[in-house]
């Protein structure tokens, strides 16, 4: 039985339903997917962005918090969804992208981009101090990352705006933003008495701070359940496994659990986590995944309709873009040159997300739709080279052209999380 939603939730993030999509990207065709999934079912649209994404010096977007809401109020202009219908989320709003600087001062940068992301109104603000800095354990003790959060929350709490205050999601046990980086064979369920610790202490520390009817508004706790995924695999929800923490939520009054990295679960699992009282779902790789792999259909198209063109088709451009600069993917990445050529383009991490930005691989992407045309593609090629779209095409309820086919290849994984979210 799905559990009943604290009434703060229900109200902020889910329209009553079971849970709510967190749909964590910068790419304006997914967040267009995501606003037309909301425009058609009516319901609000959770869309966030991370600290390394968004923040006051730009982050890899080169975008503010000011400039991201804008962006995706721009799109849903575009597409006709009224912009109320969105709330806006800041993902590991924490020193995390000046780890490398002295605590004192990765905390005076995070300051500032709360402050940001506060000032433009962004509803769901996720507290991630949990990381150390210059001259600190790489982990950090549970009092010192509830004090730093309940700092942040004050700059946060002094800032005037005319929406209502914002919500809080609290939590120390986060998976690795973009997917893990080592064996997932290690992989452990959070231990209800670490998730009820975390709350206490985060109590504490907010109420030294002056900050009580700020934790009022704290609703979700970021735990592992037991799920993640690698470059190559993929774990799944086991509810079994996490029966011992979800069952403290019935400790846990006005609070539900956040899940991260959940990309690429079965059904089945998602399902699974809404009803277990995972009523927060975040997904972001696995859409940009769904993306690369139209992009990448629709470049097999062209090759077949024009084969000259196979010469300066996408996977080569972004081939050769992600060798010259290989910053946002060596590292995660090891093996043989085989090996490496396949993650870059197809590991399930999708460091080549962080490609799509870049002037060369807008060309190249222009360059693709340019050749097709916006003429519907013919059936067998769309059945060759985008087969998961194809029952879709030929049933009618999706249409044949390039820029259709883009998008619903990302609404066919946000409609998954959208069934898993309602009520049972």
């Amino acid at each position: 039985m799905t559990r009943p939603l604290p009434l703060l939730v229900s109200e902020r993030l889910t329209d009553g339903r079971s849970g709510v999509t967190s749909v964590c990207t910068a790419h304006p065709i997914v967040i267009e997917a995501a606003l037309l999934l909301g425009l058609r079912t009516g319901r609000r649209v959770l869309v966030e962005a991370t600290c390394n994404q968004v923040n006051q010096e730009g982050g890899y977007t080169g975008m503010t918090p000011a400039d991201f809401r804008r962006f995706v109020e721009a799109i849903a202009a575009r597409v006709g969804l009224d912009r109320s219908r969105i709330v806006f989320g800041g993902d590991h709003l924490g020193p995390n992208p000046w780890k490398h600087l002295s605590a004192n001062e990765a905390m005076q940068r995070a300051k500032a981009m709360i402050e940001g992301y506060a000032r433009a109104g962004f509803a769901k603000l996720h507290l991630d101090t949990s990381m150390g800095c210059a001259g600190e354990p790489i982990a950090l003790a549970d009092e010192v990352t509830a004090e730093r959060a309940a700092a942040l929350a004050k700059v946060a709490e002094g800032v005037e705006g005319s929406g209502p205050a914002p919500v809080y999601i609290i939590g120390t046990e986060v998976p690795t933003p973009g997917g893990a980086q080592h064996a997932l064979d290690s992989l452990e369920v959070t231990r209800p008495e670490a998730a009820l610790r975390t709350v206490e202490v985060h109590e504490k520390a907010f109420g030294e701070a002056g900050l009580g009817a700020a934790f009022a508004r704290a609703i979700g706790v970021v735990v592992q359940p037991g799920v993640e995924f690698a470059s190559t695999e993929v774990i799944p929800y086991k509810p079994e496994k996490a029966r011992r923490l979800t069952g403290a939520l019935a400790d846990l009054p006005g609070f539900v659990f956040e899940a991260h990295s959940t990309d690429y679960q079965p059904a089945a699992s998602l399902d699974a986590l809404v009803t277990d009282g995972f009523a927060i779902l975040k997904v972001g790789p696995w859409l940009t995944f769904a993306l690369r792999e139209a992009f990448y259909g629709l470049d097999g198209v062209a090759c077949v309709l024009d084969p000259s063109s196979k010469e300066d088709g996408l996977p080569a451009a972004m081939e050769a873009l992600m060798l010259k600069e290989p910053g946002n993917w060596r590292k995660y990445y090891d093996g043989s040159p085989d090996e490496l050529r396949l993650q870059r383009h197809f590991s399930f991490s999708d460091r080549i997300r962080y490609y799509w930005p870049r002037p060369e691989a807008q060309a190249a992407v222009d360059r693709l739709f340019a050749k097709l045309g916006d003429k519907p593609i013919p059936e067998p090629l769309i059945s060759q080279y985008l087969g998961g779209l194809y029952p879709e095409v030929a049933g009618g309820s999706l249409g044949a052209r390039p820029r259709e086919l883009v998008i619903g290849a990302v609404l066919q994984v946000l409609r998954r999380y959208d069934h898993a979210c309602r009520h049972c």
